[in-house]
């Protein structure tokens, strides 16, 4: 499913315009970054929780010519499925 077939979806499910569910969209992905931004946690209870993970430096290497290279040290945004969420995924619950 693309930005365009949630944004079709989201407007079905709640009886709201095309126009109306992107904005809806694009406010939580804004709410959602911006959380994310400041290092702080989101939590969905039930869906699942983004969070910003840390990575350390590390030596890496070039898979062309094997030379190896430093990678730098970074965050990287990070999503943990909620209990409820995988057990609709597995099919153990509806």
């Amino acid at each position: 499913m693309n930005r365009h077939e949630l944004i079709e979806a989201l407007s079905k499910k709640t009886d709201s315009t095309k126009a109306e569910a992107d904005r809806n969209i694009s406010a939580l992905l804004e709410i959602i970054t911006a959380t994310l931004k400041k290092g702080d946690k989101l939590a969905l209870v039930g869906f699942g929780s983004f969070e910003v993970r840390k990575r350390a430096a590390r030596v890496g290497r070039n898979p062309k010519t094997g030379a190896e290279l430093k990678i730098k040290a970074s965050k990287v945004p990070a999503f943990k499925a909620g209990a409820t969420l995988k057990a609709v995924v597995n099919g153990t619950k509806k």
